[in-house]
């Protein structure tokens, strides 16, 4: 399968049966992103997506010293986005249709009908929390360290970090605080806030303990496991009331699946279940 996957930029392999692990692969620049590499990354998880060999994914960053940097600011600096002589309306045109690409690519992990565990570890600044709030679960190592570092380059946070980030945690103020200071926080306190939901050791462990995590998931009925994360991610942006008649719409077809009755009779029998592709 992974020959099927050759993205520059990025190692795609399958660890476990129905697990992918997405690696970011620009060590020597600290895993910051250049424009193919978001294109990439969107082109991979809109493909997993619908890859019915592929129930659950782990994204890290390769080599020891950082998840991502965030965006490669020297490589932006020369983009001719920032250098095009036009009047303001054009430029604000030309801009605000990359600055949507940009924003789907990122959503295309949110999107991934997969669940997708994050696993960060060293430097996690910028990209990486517009990247990892996205995914459904994230790990970290402790010596991971985040920042929100765009006020420090001169703009507003754009990916999706503003507008996730509020959801994943409980405190609205430090939200604001670590937004609009731009500074570095560990993974304790990422932990103590909800940002994450498990710091270990060292990088190696969190990995060890993100690929366990998605084969547990990839164990359970593919159907069911698509349907949680659908209908967690519809409730978490409306009404209780809403995300109640969602529910009710999609397991009204959902329900007459067979793998409730693999799950069902594995638990009589005290075996383990088996489910097929989706």
């Amino acid at each position: 399968m992974a020959e099927a996957y050759k993205y520059e930029y990025f190692n795609v392999t399958f660890p476990a049966e129905y697990v992918a692990h997405v690696e970011i692969n620009r060590p020597e620049k600290l895993n910051a992103f250049i424009e193919q590499m978001w294109l990439n990354l969107s082109a991979i998880f809109t493909r997993l997506s619908h890859d019915p060999n592929v129930r659950s994914i782990v994204i890290t960053g390769a080599g020891d010293r950082a998840f991502t940097a965030g965006l490669d600011v020297q490589a932006a600096s020369q983009s001719s986005l920032t250098q095009n002589a036009e009047d303001p309306a054009r430029t604000a045109t030309t801009l605000r249709r990359h600055i949507l690409e940009f924003q789907n690519c990122i959503s295309a992990i949110e999107k991934c009908e997969k669940p997708v565990i994050a696993v960060l570890h060293g430097t996690s600044y910028g990209l990486a929390l517009d990247l990892s709030l996205a995914c459904d679960i994230r790990l970290c190592a402790s010596t991971t360290r985040f920042s929100i570092k765009e006020v420090d380059i001169g703009l507003a946070a754009d990916i999706g970090t503003l507008q996730r980030l509020p959801k994943a945690v409980a405190s609205f103020s430090w939200v604001k605080d670590v937004c609009l200071s731009a500074r570095i926080f560990g993974a304790e306190e990422a932990n103590q806030v909800g940002l994450v939901s498990r710091v270990y050791g060292s990088k190696a462990e969190a990995m060890q303990e993100g690929l366990k995590l998605a084969g547990t998931i990839a164990s359970k009925s593919p159907v069911a496991v698509q349907g949680t994360k659908e209908v967690l991610n519809y409730s978490r942006d409306r009404s209780v009331e809403e995300g109640l008649r969602y529910t009710a719409v999609w397991n009204a077809a959902m329900l007459q699946t067979k793998d409730m009755k693999d799950a069902m009779l594995s638990g009589l029998q005290k075996t383990t279940p088996k489910f097929s592709k989706l």
